[in-house]
């Protein structure tokens, strides 16, 4: 799919060429996975209309939500979001499973998720799917679901562990041999890793709607940083009044 790169080298720039392989295996950290986030707004900063995040992104956006997942070792999703999103397994198309592979991953990844409370939405096909790998991390005292899913789940105790989601990164770093996550929220995930300093790079799709408001959410909530991350523009694209930026999170 083409693009117009607007900065830098200003020109025409194929998705291939552009995402082929964004080497973040290499930039993992001694102690967690590199740590990349992506969303996609409303021109006034909405990630969902009517309760959806698929009513926002268009062919562009999809194209780099799908690109993206061939990138990463694991996918990290906040259990409301997956609820919400009605999430499957996340690599199924062939064509991505082959382009996982050609940059030496395994062709599916994992899914992790968070859920404090230990609950989980069970219902989903993500969870009746006996392809699929989920790794739970939680500060319940819960036990593993009798579900077709192959589940793996981690209680993290934050006395001994520390931060929950700095702990989780640290064991699917250290246990789980995963070097690079791709975070698709929701807000309250981005939020907490934001807190806890986790976030290296950011990929923000804004579309060219206004939403005027309501109820759907903005990308992040709760408490602010007490220090505001600052961000580094790597590129910039354009398709069809849509612009997708890259910025890495400075600490």
């Amino acid at each position: 799919m083409q693009f117009t790169r607007l900065q830098p080298d200003p020109g025409p720039v194929d998705s291939d060429a552009l995402l082929g392989d964004l080497g973040l295996a290499a930039r993992a950290h001694p102690d967690r996975p590199y740590v990349i986030s992506n969303f996609a707004t409303t021109a006034d900063g909405r990630i969902a209309l009517e309760g959806r995040s698929g009513a926002i992104g268009d062919d562009g956006d999809h194209e780099l939500f799908r690109r993206l997942r061939t990138q990463a070792d694991a996918l990290l999703v906040g259990t409301g979001t997956i609820g919400q999103e009605g999430y499957g397994r996340p690599i199924r198309a062939d064509d991505l499973r082959a382009l996982r592979e050609r940059i030496g991953l395994a062709p599916s990844m994992p899914l992790a998720t968070i859920t404090r409370s230990g609950r989980l939405p069970l219902e989903i096909p993500l969870f009746q799917d006996p392809d699929a790998h989920v790794i739970v991390y939680t500060t319940a005292d819960a036990q593993p679901p009798a579900v077709p899913a192959r589940v793996d789940l981690h209680r993290v105790d934050s006395e001994r562990d520390g931060p929950l989601l700095s702990a989780a990164l640290r064991h699917m770093r250290v246990e789980h041999g995963i070097r690079s996550v791709l975070c698709e929220g929701g807000p309250l995930l981005l939020s907490g890793l934001l807190h806890e300093r986790l976030v290296d790079e950011l990929f923000l799709t804004i579309a060219p709607l206004l939403a005027g408001g309501g109820p759907d959410p903005a990308m992040t909530t709760g408490a602010a940083l007490a220090d505001p991350a600052r961000l580094e523009l790597l590129w910039t694209l354009e398709r069809n009044a849509s612009l997708f930026l890259r910025y890495g999170v400075r600490d």
